[in-house]
């Protein structure tokens, strides 16, 4: 699966005119293509796949390593 982010602006104008976001998520899945418009609720609870190990955020690498840490100092 493929992910980019584009600005709405650069869509062609029959879509940019449904996009109500300034940036839009493109998907490609199975030869399908999604259009996602990126808002602050959406922007919050999202994950970047480079800073995660898993596509549905559940670990994050900040999670990993603050787990680690703790692992860690229960061992001392």
């Amino acid at each position: 699966m493929a992910e980019l982010v584009l600005q709405s602006n650069t869509l062609p104008e029959p879509i940019y005119r449904l996009i109500r976001a300034d940036r839009v998520r493109v998907r490609e899945s199975s030869g399908e293509i999604h259009l996602v418009p990126i808002t602050e609720e959406t922007e919050s609870r999202s994950i970047l796949p480079i800073l995660g190990m898993y596509t549905d955020g559940r670990l994050t690498v900040d999670g990993y390593l603050e787990r680690k840490r703790v692992e860690k100092g229960l061992e001392r």
